[in-house]
């Protein structure tokens, strides 16, 4: 299926970075966009807020309002966190699993019942590389993504049979404004995150040309960039080594924060 025939697509998270890369590359192929963030904005259409029950259900009579159906919803709003197990809160849990994981969630739920009626449409929902695998420092992060991954998949199974495809995905770091929404009592995270992103040589830009094709090559994991595909092929074709990057890198953050 190619979304470049005027698709109507509702994009979360569209006032800056991948959401507002999303927003641009629909356009570019002719779709209409309802380009939604929490806060109003030039360029954005819809103010909503992805953990307001009531912002989703105005965001669904909008829609109706304006197309009378909808092709794809991206749920692309999130926000970074984590911290090593002992100094993350359960604040700090409850506040990035409401976000990233639980917004898409809601989204989901509010949008499904119109797709079933019209019997059509594209669940697109944007987790990360930290869904598929697990650095340390990064518990509450990883388990959102990850739970994000496993929703995606069970949309997916549930809803064929009502003509609704569900994809999920997951890019590793790009540069973004990401980290300025991050929170976390474990500064060492932080920094470490922060360098990540800043030596990123891929793009917003990037990851959402390369999501756009995985919709259109009907792939139901979208794993849009060499970095993360290396490390999710490492994963699955040789444990022992995976583990062994892993643990390394869990002893650099130990050696950082200790230093």
């Amino acid at each position: 299926m190619s979304f470049g025939d005027g698709k109507r697509v509702l994009v979360t998270g569209a006032a800056s970075g991948l959401g507002a890369a999303l927003v641009a590359a629909f356009r570019s192929r002719g779709d209409d966009v309802l380009a939604t963030d929490r806060v109003a904005g030039d360029g954005i259409d819809l103010v909503l807020d992805i953990t307001s029950e009531p912002d989703w259900a105005a965001a669904v009579e909008a829609v109706r309002e304006r197309w009378g159906g909808l092709d794809v919803l991206i749920n692309n709003a999130g926000v970074a966190g984590g911290g090593r197990v002992d100094l993350c809160t359960l604040d700090e849990w409850q506040w990035i699993t409401d976000v990233n994981l639980f917004g898409a969630v809601r989204g989901t739920r509010a949008f499904v019942p119109l797709l079933k009626e019209q019997g059509s449409g594209h669940l697109v929902n944007v987790a990360s590389l930290a869904g598929l695998v697990h650095p340390a420092g990064m518990a509450s992060y990883n388990a959102t993504k990850a739970a994000v991954v496993a929703f995606t998949e069970t949309c997916g199974h549930e809803l064929a049979s009502y003509g609704i495809r569900a994809s999920v995905v997951c890019p590793s770091y790009f540069r973004t404004n990401l980290v300025a929404s991050m929170r976390g009592s474990d500064e060492a995270v932080g920094r470490l995150v922060a360098g990540l992103v800043e030596r990123s040589k891929v793009s917003a830009e990037d990851i959402a040309a390369a999501v756009l094709a995985g919709m259109d090559a009907g792939e139901d994991v979208i794993v849009p960039d060499e970095a993360a595909r290396q490390a999710y092929f490492l994963k699955w074709a040789d444990r022992s080594a995976y583990d062994a990057v892993m643990r390394d890198q869990a002893a650099k953050l130990r050696a950082g924060a200790e230093s």
